[in-house]
């Protein structure tokens, strides 16, 4: 019997499940402290889903002409050579997945609007029961997400429908004005763009299960910018809804904006019913990368001996170990209560990853390997690969001055990577296969 292989619909609810989280409903109440122009602030979340489809464009150019698993750790190690490929591989196995798969855990259970006895095991156990699912097979894996991801975009698609048939709240100005043009000028929205990024953050997820798909170089575009371009839309029409059915006052500097926009709209009452439909919209996004991480892991393990423990066990099956391992990381950062801080600087290394990947874009066109492969085009080539590069860059330096200690932690994380790449060159001298 034929190894099962996933469809377009399952790439496209990977990426929208590992781009919603909790920042479309909590990183408005920030934005509001330096911005109070509607049409401003909706623009911002116009720009962060551009910045999403400039990444999407350049992932689906580069994966179908690189048609592996593993993301940045495939495409990076054809592109610029093993070492560059391994250092971005190892972010990924050591934190990349593993410390939001463990913040998204404790938001699930914090965000479960009744009292919990212990935080941290319920985190772990549920880590451990959706691990349990996806070690079975891909179709049940494909499964799980399919429905889990439907009943998010049904619940947020149903917070926007809602929203819009109830009436309007005067105190909005969505005029264009001085003010507008003002602030989108302003080194607020430059700082506010950072954030709403992080929460559009996700968008590449297809592209570490490429070899899953039935048929990649057709499956693999549509996943990315699809799914982009479909959270884009919510997000800015979710951001419309808080806006317009919430004062201004009420949002400036709060977290839990879904639940304060929940009771205007539907009543104090349904207020908890929404914490417990935002702690199950998160499971699915938690789903999403405990099944797309362990393909990196899988993926080095196939050409780096040291790490070969982690590869599937036959060809074709479910890297098992690698989902396991993925666990035992989560739950040592949930322990250990390290995994925000790692957010940061391991966010910064997967951008400057991402961005050698769309920089990437220029080598392989230059080298003409889109000749009669049936690779996809970026469209208006260099336009978007442009403006990810100049957006990408502004936020990495940004960050490396405002977050100094997390950027010397990030350092030491590439060190520890580059022993363990040497380790495992002096104990099997393993050249990747490209």
């Amino acid at each position: 019997m034929s190894k099962y292989k996933i469809g377009t619909m399952t790439g496209v609810a990977i990426v929208v499940a590992n781009m919603i989280g909790t920042g479309v409903f909590t990183s408005l109440g920030f934005q509001l402290k330096d911005l109070n122009n509607v049409p401003a602030i909706l623009t911002l979340w116009v720009m962060g889903g551009i910045l999403a489809l400039s990444g999407a464009f350049s992932y689906a150019e580069v994966g179908t002409v690189i048609k592996k698993s593993g993301g940045e750790f495939a495409f990076l190690s054809t592109i610029y050579g093993p070492l560059v490929g391994y250092l971005s591989g190892w972010v990924s196995l050591t934190v990349g997945f593993a410390a939001p798969i463990a913040l998204s855990a404790i938001a699930v259970v914090e965000y479960f609007p009744y009292e919990s006895a212990n935080v941290k095991l319920i985190g772990i156990a549920l880590i451990a029961l959706i691990t349990l699912i996806h070690v079975q097979n891909l179709r049940t894996s494909s499964k799980f997400q399919n429905i889990g991801t439907l009943l998010k975009v049904i619940l947020i698609v149903g917070i926007i429908i809602f929203g819009m048939a109830t009436p309007v709240q005067t105190h909005i100005d969505f005029d264009l004005g001085a003010n507008y043009f003002r602030e989108i000028g302003s080194t607020a929205f430059a700082v506010a763009l950072i954030y709403v990024s992080y929460s559009y953050s996700g968008w590449n997820a297809a592209a570490y299960i490429t070899e899953e798909f039935k048929k990649p170089s057709k499956s693999l575009p549509i996943a990315l910018v699809g799914g982009t371009f479909l959270v884009t839309v919510l997000y800015v029409l979710l951001q419309y809804i808080f806006l317009r059915n919430v004062p201004l006052d009420e949002l400036v500097g709060q977290i839990d904006i879904g639940s304060i926009a929940a009771k205007k709209m539907l009543g104090e009452q349904y207020g908890n019913l929404f914490g417990v439909a935002i702690s199950l919209l998160l499971i699915s996004g938690i789903s999403a990368m405990v099944w797309v991480g362990p393909r990196v892991t899988s993926s080095m393990a196939k050409v780096y001996g040291l790490w070969g423990y982690f590869k599937p066990i036959k060809q074709g099956e479910i890297p098992k170990r690698a989902l396991w391992l993925q666990f035992s990381i989560s739950c040592f950062l949930i322990l250990t209560g390290t995994f925000e801080q790692i957010l940061v600087y391991c966010g910064v290394l997967l951008s400057i990853s991402s961005l050698l990947v769309v920089v990437g874009v220029f080598k392989l066109r230059k080298s003409g390997n889109h000749q009669d492969n049936g690779a996809y085009k970026s469209p208006l080539f260099p336009l978007f690969q442009i403006l990810y590069i100049g957006l990408s860059l502004w936020m990495i330096i940004f960050v490396f001055m405002n977050n100094t200690y997390e950027a010397m932690a990030g350092l030491f994380n590439l060190i520890l990577g580059l022993a363990t790449y040497y380790i495992n060159k002096r104990m099997y001298n393993t050249k990747i296969k490209q």
